[in-house]
Parts: C-alpha cells; structure tokens; sequence
C-alpha cells in the first residue's frame, strides 16, 4: 500500500463540500481501486463558520487558497472556486510550480489561461486533470486524451449546458414562453440569478473551445468561437420546428476543414429521430467523430454536486494510481508548445440548410420580394410557407422558409435584404438545420 495521497480542496460550495463527503464516504472502496488511501488534509473557502454538511475536523484550514497551494501539506490542490482571474488562476499556478498536482472544474480558468498552465504542469512533470470542467459528469475529457488514441477526430459537437436544454426541452413540452421557463429554471437553482453567462452561449463556448484544442491539436481560442445563444427563441420556432421534423437544441459544433477549424455556438434545428434530439432537460450529450471508430455518442448529467463531484473524484483517483517517476501523458493530448495556433475557417457551405421564420405584412408582391432576394444570393429553397400562428392577424402573417445547403453569408445577405425591402414586421428568425447524431 502506497503513501496516503494528500488533497487539498480550494472552494467549499456544493462541489467542494460533495467531494469532502465523497471521499469520507468511499474511503474503502476508492483505497481498494487505487492502492493508496486518499485524504482531505487542507480546505480554502471564503467563510470558516458556514454550515456545509460535512465534517471538516482534523482538516487544515487556509484563508487564502493560494497559501494553501504553496505551504500546505499537500500533494494536489483541488480549485474549485471559479472564474478566470484572481484567487483560481493564482492558487492554480501556484500548486503547479510547486510541483503538486491540480485538478479543476474550471471551464473558464482553461479557456483563458489553458495553454500556459499546461506549460507549467508538463515542465514540473505533475498532472492538470480537467474532467469536471466540461460536461460535468460524463467522462469526455478522458475519452478523447486516451481512449481515442490513433482516431482523427474529424467533428466534435454537443449539448454542453444543462441550464438551456431545460428551458428549451420545458418551452417544447408544455408549451410555455422562455420567459417563464427562465424564470423556474432560476427559482429551481439550474440557472444563476444573471443567467447571461448560460443562456447566451458563453458557458457552452468555453467548454467547446477545450475539446477544440484536445480534438484538433490547436491552441486555445474561445475567442475565435462563433456565438449565438436562446433568448430569441419562441413558441413559433419551437412548434414550426416540431411540425418539420425538428428538435431546437443549443449545440456547440467545431469541426476541421480545408481551410481551418470552424467553431460555433448557437440553436439548432435536428431531426427528432437523431439520438441527440431525444437528450432532455439539464442532460449533456458530446458526439465525437472519427477517422477509425466513426462516431461516438457520450450522454450524462452535466451540472449538479454529485455529477461534478464524481468527475472530479476520478481525476483524483487517476493521480493516486499514479506513481513518482510515471511521464505524464501532456494537458491537452500534444505538448502544450506543440499545440498549432488556432486557425479559423473561411465560410463555407453549411450541410443542413437554414429555418427562416419571417414576419411580414400581409400585401401582394411579398411572396415574391422574398422569393428574389433568395435568388439573388444563390439560395434554393426546399420549401416556402405560410404558416399559421396565434400572433398573425389580417395584415400580419408568418412565413416559414427552409433551404437547401448554402453559405452564413448568402442567407444573412438575403435576409438584410429583405429587411431593406421594409416587407418584415419583426426581427427574422434565422436557425441552422444540422445533421446529428
């Protein structure tokens, strides 16, 4: 039996505390799998005093996280506090050039500072496990840095945030606006109080952006990320959608093409019988496509204590099977100094076609204004129709476009256009149709 592993926990909110009480919990049985008992010896959080339901005698207790990461008695900090700057970047940074391992549930810690942690962790020879930070509980991070070895991943896409899959799987299912279904997502604690960050794409483009880099081999570019999120969808989008055949899913897509990788966030159309269709409420699901297995499906709970915690137990665990003198495998499955600086695709054609839901008035020579501005950008359309909605009235009218393959650009021109034509009552509706999973 090997030396006891030594964690250090920097973050007591419903994570830290469900890993404090996991690792209680399952000392025998992780011991047993990993040849070494693990123990909690130092914790970190904002408030000494504050009931977290979990036994923190016998444990160290450090104000500062970063104090924590340097002097501890210590062999891994586990951050779990959040944010890009500030008390994570340095407690991480601060463990690594220590030489101690780091496991974290930071999404936004990587998307922003990834690459030069992962210089620090391969220089000291010490492990940055991330399993938590994206997709919570499903184990996509492992899957891709070991399980896929020798794949070319070709196209790596998913549902990456539990909060606006609840609220588009609610707005389906019983009919009701996304006003309302945010406003029980929040009072149910899956969405924040400013719930921006998730509804507007920003989680799910951080998340994206790191299987970006494993899928790809390129440096960190959240940046880079196209990005459209769901506060625009309505009742009429979700019902048209179902009456074509469709599901609205907010997905994040990155693929590689010939000219670079394309990134992107925003709603989409997919087919109701697509297995990704069928991922409901705060559930996450990653497809992966290769050269050699072809394409995988991973689905699980994506937010939640226990779901998080579970992810990060078993990074933890990883390092306790570890052994002094192991050649860690890099953060980001190729050195950090070897990762291609990003390279952005040009626009392209897009394989699914677009949903357009227009507004118009109700007047002769509209059908065929609209019908002109698709022509004109070279956009053939699979169909044109009216479509009944409880909002139009006898000089207000929905019509509902869908289209063969064509570009970002022709579609966005054609319906600027349209809009110059001064036929459109309201802002279009402009939604991809994807092939899924």
């Amino acid at each position: 039996m090997g030396e006891a592993l030594r964690v250090g926990i920097a973050g007591l909110g419903t994570v830290g505390a469900s890993v404090v009480r996991i690792l209680a919990e399952k000392s025998a049985e992780l011991t047993r799998q990993c040849g070494r008992t693990i123990s909690v010896t130092a914790v970190s959080a904002r408030d000494r005093n504050k009931d977290r339901g979990v036994s923190l005698e016998g444990i160290a207790w450090f104000d500062d996280p970063v104090e924590l990461a340097r002097k501890g008695d210590i062999d891994v900090l586990v951050e779990l506090i959040g944010g890009e700057e500030g008390a994570a970047k340095a407690s991480v940074k601060a463990a690594l050039e220590a030489g101690r391992h780091v496991v974290t549930a930071n999404k936004a810690l990587l998307a922003a500072q990834g690459l030069s942690l992962a210089e620090i962790a391969e220089k000291k020879g010490v492990l940055l496990n991330y399993e938590a930070a994206v997709a919570g509980g499903i184990p996509v991070i492992k899957t891709m840095r070991e399980a896929l070895a020798g794949n070319a991943i070709t196209r790596v896409f998913g549902i990456l945030n539990g909060t606006c899959n609840y609220i588009l799987t609610r707005m389906e299912q019983e009919g009701i606006s996304f006003a309302d279904c945010l406003a029980d997502a929040q009072r149910l604690g899956y969405a924040e109080a400013d719930p921006t960050f998730d509804i507007e794409g920003h989680d799910t483009a951080h998340k994206l952006s790191i299987l970006t880099s494993l899928a790809f081999g390129t440096r960190i570019a959240p940046s880079a990320i196209y990005m459209e999120g769901i506060s625009n969808i309505t009742q009429a989008d979700i019902r048209a959608a179902g009456e074509l055949g469709y599901r609205i899913k907010l997905l994040g897509v990155a693929q590689k093409t010939d000219s670079g990788i394309e990134q992107r966030v925003h709603p989409t159309m997919v087919p109701t019988a697509s297995v990704i269709a069928q991922v409901h409420g705060v559930t996450n699901a990653v497809a992966i496509e290769t050269d050699i297995l072809g394409e995988l499906l991973l689905s699980g709970p994506g937010a939640g204590g226990n779901a998080t915690a579970s992810a990060v137990i078993g990074d933890i665990a990883d390092i306790a099977k570890s052994r002094p003198g192991f050649q860690h495998g890099p953060v980001f499955g190729r050195p950090a100094k070897e990762l291609a600086p990003y390279r952005k695709a040009r626009m392209r054609a897009h394989a699914g076609g677009y949903f357009i839901r227009l507004t118009v008035h109700d007047r002769t020579g509209v059908f065929a204004a609209i019908a002109k501005r698709m022509a004109e950008n070279d956009i053939s359309l699979e169909s044109i129709v009216q479509h009944a909605t409880g909002e139009d009235s006898a000089d207000r009218k929905t019509v509902i476009l869908v289209t063969h393959e064509t570009t970002e650009a022709a579609v966005r021109k054609a319906v600027e256009g349209m809009e110059k034509d001064k036929h459109l009552l309201d802002k279009p509706q402009v939604i991809r149709i994807e092939r899924a999973a």
